[in-house]
């Protein structure tokens, strides 16, 4: 197995850390000040967009999205290299962020979101762009499918279960997507393609 890449092993030791420190501080006082609260809460600051994506909620929370990063975050930095990793990485949490304030204020909730899924997300967006024929076998279910197969499917559940309400669970559905969209404007970005114009 390769070693992990900069970036992933310092992403996942950050949020491993705050996970710790948070253990070990009265419930709740670090997302007082660094979870993502809604605008209209009263506990919204503006560093918030980026370090609520080094909080999580559960230990299973942290598992599972650190063992995403690992798995889908080491190659894309392998892939581009930690400077183009980075960005993309803050696009996809900065994205994520608007996406569920904006969700939030139509809403009228009161609750914060933490997490590094969005990130997550749009990792995995990019995955599916880099290596759309990979094969992959997820946890739930362990089906072999391409990359492809899998965003889109992941994706089209995201959508559909943060348009039904899926919200009332607590799972920030449209901070996934937000994540997703960021990582793919990154992306197109990248390329020069539409909505931006040819990179000179």
């Amino acid at each position: 197995m390769p070693p992990m890449p900069p970036i992933t092993k310092a992403f996942m030791l950050a949020c491993v850390g705050m996970f710790c420190i948070g253990l070990l501080l009265p419930f709740g006082s670090l997302e007082v000040l660094l979870a993502l609260w809604p605008l209209g809460s009263g506990r919204f600051w503006p560093w918030q967009v980026v370090t609520y994506a080094f909080l999580h909620g559960s230990v299973m929370h942290l598992f599972f999205n650190m063992l995403g990063l690992w798995m889908f975050g080491s190659e894309i930095e392998r892939l581009w290299g930690s400077r183009r990793y980075l960005h993309f990485l803050l696009a996809s949490v900065l994205s994520a962020a608007v996406a569920q304030l904006l969700f939030t204020q139509l809403m009228g909730s009161i609750y914060p979101t933490v997490g590094a899924s969005g990130a997550l997300f749009g990792l995995l967006l990019a995955f599916g762009m880099m290596f759309p024929n990979r094969t992959i076998i997820p946890l739930f279910p362990p089906i072999p499918m391409k990359a492809k197969v899998f965003v889109a499917i992941f994706g089209g559940l995201e959508l559909l279960m943060g348009m039904s309400g899926g919200s009332g669970s607590g799972i920030a559905h449209f901070a996934h997507l937000g994540g997703m969209l960021g990582g793919f404007l990154m992306i197109r970005y990248w390329r020069g393609q539409a909505p931006f114009g040819r990179r000179r």
